[in-house]
């Protein structure tokens, strides 16, 4: 579940500067390459956050 919130702000938060960056620099406004991009960069997001985390280790009953 928290893959597809990631993958929906970046979607979302992507959208926002491709259009901000395309209105200040006088270029266009590319829905597709936008979208593209925004979710490459969520999902090496996701990645760099899996990679980044230690793994929780299990505490072994042994009492």
């Amino acid at each position: 579940m928290k893959n597809l919130i990631v993958l929906l702000w970046s979607l979302i938060l992507g959208q926002v500067v491709g259009y901000i960056g395309g209105a200040l620099t006088g270029g266009t406004y590319d829905f597709v390459q936008v979208t593209t991009i925004s979710l490459i960069c969520g999902v090496i997001i996701m990645l760099i956050g899996e990679a980044a985390l230690p793994k929780k280790q299990k505490k072994s009953a042994a009492k």
